[in-house]
């Protein structure tokens, strides 16, 4: 069968290709760091510019973000379907996010931070994952050592938080359209657009009238990304509501051009890792290199995510190779390797007696993945694994109010 001429993805479907997708994202970032430390990506070459852009795996990870978890409340808004329960939504996310990061907090504060082990502000400030709004840190750049990348995590909770009440203006704003589900759904783009306009107007707020870096880590900054899942989540649903309407026509055209998608994504990543999106790890340099990075980082993700999303499980030889043994299982434990990456990292250096920007990338790559992976499987099965089938037991309902 030639791609493209199934229907699209359910909206409950489960979709191993993103196990593969989240994989991709979780070990470019582990690449990025490593090469970082290294200082394979310090080099003044193509391929160190390239390395150095590896942070896109973190947009891939929003976008992936809302696709997921916001076709759920797509589906209620454009088929007029019951909506989730947000105390259970909130719950499961609780679960599947806070036990095995803890867990990592725990582990690089007593390895690294003692001085401040006793500090009760510091505790609630990493576990309840608000660092990035911590006006005054001790730490010095994105968090306490080993635990730099958790950034991006508390950008995740902030929009888990978020999406609850995002989804309800957006569900109320797409049932003044009516019943059809085709004018509810681009109703729901339209506030989707809006919704990516307000990382734009943020990027120029953080700069305009003085620069203010810490802006950039928090929610408004990402909301493009998380806004381009949403949008792929509502062509799903859509699809699935009209077989033969526009967005269905847009799935397969998607699906059909796979390549094409990807390879958009290898042209606007190359953009990126030019000087247009300021020097290297100086941060967001100036408001317009910023507004680039926003708008490449955005195409890079939607473009990859894109295909895979939008097709049947073994549509095209992409969605295969995402959805195979080994790449399903490196999604499964990809939370895992997110976490530990930087942990692993540190306590390699210190037994190696190596120290940052020596070299030795290859080597250095192999042995970090290796015990990352080790710990990520061991944290997935006893830790999150657990905590997932506490979060989806089934609860009596409650009295009515």
């Amino acid at each position: 069968m030639e791609p493209g001429t199934r229907r699209p993805p359910g909206a409950d479907d489960y979709l191993d290709a993103l196990d593969g997708m989240r994989a991709v994202a979780a070990l470019t970032v582990l690449l990025y760091h490593v090469a970082i430390e290294s200082g394979e990506a310090l080099k003044d070459t193509y391929m160190g510019a390239l390395l150095s852009r590896g942070d896109i795996g973190v947009p891939i990870f929003f976008t992936l973000s809302g696709l997921l978890l916001y076709r759920p409340f797509a589906v209620a808004a454009i088929t007029g379907g019951p909506g989730q329960s947000v105390r259970t939504y909130l719950r499961k996310r609780a679960l599947r996010i806070l036990p095995a990061y803890w867990l990592v907090v725990v582990v690089a504060m007593f390895a690294w931070s003692r001085d401040h082990v006793t500090d009760v502000g510091t505790w609630l400030y990493l576990l309840l994952l608000g660092q990035n709004y911590n006006p005054d840190p001790w730490w010095f750049g994105l968090g306490p050592k080993g635990l730099a990348q958790m950034w991006s995590l508390s950008v995740e909770m902030s929009f888990y938080l978020a999406l609850p009440v995002i989804a309800a203006v957006l569900g109320r704003y797409a049932r003044r359209a009516g019943p059809a589900p085709g004018a509810r759904a681009r109703r729901l783009l339209r506030g989707l657009a809006a919704m990516a306009a307000i990382s734009y107007a943020w990027a120029v707020f953080s700069f305009v009238p003085f620069y203010q870096p810490h802006l950039n880590l928090w929610l408004p900054r990402s909301l493009a990304y998380f806004a381009g899942g949403m949008a792929l989540a509502v062509l799903i649903v859509w699809a699935r509501a009209e077989p033969e309407g526009p967005a269905s026509r847009t799935a397969r055209a998607v699906t059909a051009s796979w390549g094409s998608c990807w390879s958009v994504a290898a042209i606007a990543f190359g953009f990126a890792a030019s000087p247009v999106t300021g020097v290297r790890f100086l941060g967001v340099e100036n408001l317009w290199t910023g507004l680039f990075e926003l708008a490449l980082y955005g195409i890079v993700a939607v473009a990859l995510v894109a295909p895979v999303a939008l097709s049947a499980p073994d549509d095209t030889p992409l969605n295969r190779f995402l959805s195979g043994r080994i790449m399903r299982y490196l999604g499964k434990i990809s939370y895992g390797v997110f976490l530990w990456q930087f942990v692993v990292l540190f306590l390699w250096y210190e037994m190696t007696d190596q120290e940052p920007w020596t070299g030795n990338f290859p080597v250095n790559l192999v042995a970090v993945t290796f015990f990352t992976v080790v710990l990520a499987d061991l944290t997935y099965r006893f830790v999150e694994e657990p905590a997932r089938r506490l979060g989806s037991r089934r609860r009596l309902p409650r009295a009515p109010v």
